[in-house]
């Protein structure tokens, strides 16, 4: 996905943002909790899963059209003014090389990708991204090992709160995933920040119910919404 479509897609504007950053600080009062929060468009480039797909597809056409072998060849000899076999075997090739580009190109529409690529190859990229992002942003590193990383990967439609060991060993998991899934239901309506709104507020609640304020404590992690651009590959 692009990233200029997929910020058109956000539709979040400073004041959206402000807001976001607002209820990061607000539910961090209330808690010696830390929450970061990220979006990304994708997880991965897919190409592997798009050009694979491309090529059973162009294999499939071009096995449709072989019986049509014979007319072929006599439209080539034609145009040739005399018999060349070699014309046919080119024609083929350059038929597979030309479908093969276009079909890429139309696997990469994000809904024909959406359905192309295995659930797993998606949850698998998710789940890494997310991981990576939790160890470049420092969010494994704060000092109570007290921090939780909302992220959403926007092409998979998929919500990863992941939480460091501190938080870990108090909160199970299952109560996160209840938050990320109420999020998701917000994100496939397009209430993109009533989506992040929801899900910082319902954290902040928990990790204040588990991990109460010790009064004044030093910030550690970003409190705004970071937005992500894909890799270069992607």
């Amino acid at each position: 996905m692009k990233y200029r479509t997929f910020i058109r897609k956000l539709s979040l504007g400073q004041d959206d943002l402000e807001q976001i950053k607002h209820a990061v600080q607000e539910a961090e009062a209330k808690t010696s909790g830390e929450i970061a929060l990220a979006i990304i468009p994708e997880s991965a480039s897919y190409a592997f899963w798009e050009l694979l797909m491309a090529l059973v597809t162009s294999i499939l056409l071009l096995t449709a059209v072989f019986p049509l072998a014979d007319s072929v060849y006599a439209w080539l000899s034609r145009l040739a003014w005399g018999e060349r076999p070699w014309y046919l075997v080119a024609f083929y090739l350059l038929l597979c090389a030309v479908s093969v580009g276009l079909l890429y190109v139309a696997y990469n529409i994000p809904f024909i990708d959406s359905l192309i690529v295995p659930q797993r190859a998606k949850d698998h990229a998710v789940y890494a991204r997310a991981m990576r992002y939790f160890t470049e942003s420092g969010v494994y590193a704060t000092t109570s090992h007290s921090g939780i990383l909302i992220f959403v990967s926007y092409f998979e439609h998929q919500v990863r709160i992941v939480a460091d060991r501190g938080i870990s060993q108090k909160i199970s998991q299952d109560l996160w995933n209840l938050i990320a899934d109420e999020m998701a239901e917000q994100l496939a309506k397009k209430n993109v920040k009533e989506a992040f709104l929801g899900a910082v507020t319902r954290a902040g609640d928990l990790l204040a119910e588990y991990f109460p304020s010790q009064g004044q404590k030093q910030n550690e992690l970003s409190d705004g919404l970071v937005i992500l651009e894909n890799d270069v590959w992607a």
